[in-house]
């Protein structure tokens, strides 16, 4: 059974209490300095290769975004199954004492993504820096082009993915609701992805019922890549139609981009859930519904 969005956030609320470092979902990058030499925080970076190698936070561990998709016949994106997720988490020494920083170089496309994959696994001690890489620069503060080897550890999280149905959704159950015209549905993708005329799968356009609101349009890319204030985003959500009191499916091409759409309705209060078969397997398969040609709002 799916659990309410106030279940749901209770269970994060409680992991993330468990632990002595008060960050919530999201941490700006001065409340970290304080923590950066804590052995429980464990910093992730999901930048690109070439810079992570260049400059990093200190300790931060370089995580490459194919260690978050698993590829199938349609879709490009999909979870990684219980094994890669143990693998990955192995990897990284997290334990249930342990609490996630992640940050990219893009506004938080890739870190919220990694942040929903340990979500689905499970693992709610997780925060997305805000403005990643670049607003820590902006801030002044201290940088590492060293490599942290990670210590083995006996206990490692072991991934629970009994509750991932609060965080995904899948093909089957999707298609039945779009049918049932009973869901209510995030496309995040550019305005020409949204209306067919960029086509980046074999059929082009949106899911039926889906309005559109771009990802990075909650990018204030005047303030270093931090989100714009909630406030703001909110009420353009609201404007284009969107009803912050109802569940919300949000999807992309990959489930890239919507790894920062996701993070952003669960600073919202908002029960929502994460379409990772995405554009391309919706838009590759034969039997989907899909409309194309129409403007967004």
């Amino acid at each position: 059974m799916i659990k309410t969005i106030q279940e749901s956030q209770e269970i994060i609320r409680r992991m993330n209490a468990s632990t002595a470092v008060p960050f919530g979902l999201l941490v700006e990058p001065e409340q970290v300095v304080p923590f950066i030499d804590d052995p429980d925080i464990r910093i992730i970076d999901l930048s690109r290769e070439s810079i992570f190698e260049q400059i990093h936070l200190p300790h931060a561990i370089l995580v490459k975004p194919k260690e978050l998709l698993k590829e199938e016949e349609f879709a490009a994106g999909k979870l990684p199954n219980t094994e890669q997720l143990q693998a990955l988490i192995d990897r990284l020494g997290l334990t249930e004492q342990h609490h996630v920083v992640v940050y990219d170089d893009e506004g938080g496309g890739w870190a919220g993504r990694f942040i929903w994959n340990l979500h689905c696994a499970g693992f709610y001690q997780t925060s997305l820096l805000n403005g990643g890489i670049h607003a820590w620069l902006a801030a002044g503060l201290a940088t590492s082009t060293e490599i942290t080897e990670i210590t083995p550890v006996l206990a490692t999280f072991q991934v629970n993915c009994q509750q991932q149905q609060q965080f995904r959704i899948e093909y089957e159950e999707l298609s039945t609701l779009v049918e049932q015209q009973a869901v209510q549905l995030w496309d995040c993708r550019t305005e020409q992805e949204y209306t067919g005329i960029r086509l980046a799968a074999r059929r082009g356009g949106h899911i039926a019922g889906a309005k559109w609101y771009e990802w990075s349009t909650a990018i204030n890319r005047q303030d270093h890549l931090k989100l714009h204030p909630l406030t703001r985003t909110q009420q353009q959500l609201e404007q284009r139609g969107f009803d912050l009191s109802r569940p919300v499916v949000v999807y992309c091409q990959s489930h890239h981009r919507s790894g920062l759409a996701y993070i952003i309705g669960r600073l919202l209060n908002w029960e929502i859930r994460a379409y990772d078969g995405a554009w391309s397997e919706w838009g590759n398969r034969s039997d989907s519904a899909i409309i194309n040609g129409e403007q967004p709002f």
